[in-house]
């Protein structure tokens, strides 16, 4: 959960909502839904990617370059990143 302002979707001007969508374009399928544990159930809000909102080129541009290293054209599969993500957060003490 993040502990500054955040701007929900439903909040979000026009320009910002095409942002989030666009980062939301790149990632595949299986990536659609949130991770709970993460801090992104129900309330967008308390998500990682939510907690750019407030420069939203800046949350654009990171989530972008990531979705596309998540790219299915790439060799990949997501039990893969899992398993990078997973010990990268282990190495680094992360909540995420």
């Amino acid at each position: 959960m993040t502990w500054i302002k955040t701007v929900a979707f439903e909040e979000a001007d026009e320009r910002l909502k095409k942002l989030m969508m666009d980062v939301r374009s790149l990632y595949p399928i299986e990536y659609e839904g949130g991770v709970e544990s993460a801090g992104d159930g129900e309330d967008e809000r308390e998500g990682v990617v939510a907690s750019h909102t407030l420069i939203p080129d800046a949350m654009y541009h990171m989530f972008a370059g990531f979705g596309v290293l998540m790219s299915t054209d790439l060799p990949l599969q997501r039990r893969q990143h899992e398993m990078i993500a997973t010990v990268v957060s282990a190495v680094n003490a992360c909540h995420y």
